[in-house]
């Protein structure tokens, strides 16, 4: 899951990634039917931490859930997936799914 990197948006609105929120919801979700339906799971890791060079693409897309300035010193931003996650693994969500 990646998104386009577009100077031109301000700062709360690259923040806010509902549809990488969902994703990880929906994913997260799965991986929890799959054991209950008898999948040993061992653990899971996003993938995606900070925004960073991709070979493919350069600094053109953006796959993390930290957005990083890149011409502001590198400094680090939480992105809504961050602080979902966060919460996620704080036991922040009901045993349904949805947060509390």
């Amino acid at each position: 899951m990646d998104d386009e990197d577009d100077a031109a948006l301000p700062l709360h609105e690259v923040l806010d990634d509902k549809l990488r929120v969902r994703y990880f919801k929906e994913y997260l979700a799965g991986v929890a039917q799959s054991i209950r339906d008898g999948t040993n799971v061992k653990g899971y890791f996003s993938w995606f931490f900070l925004d960073n060079f991709e070979w493919a693409q350069g600094y053109t897309k953006r796959f993390g859930i930290v957005f990083v300035e890149y011409k502001n010193g590198l400094t680090r931003h939480p992105k809504s997936s961050a602080l979902w996650f966060s919460r996620f693994l704080k036991c922040g969500e009901g045993k349904n799914g949805k947060e509390d």
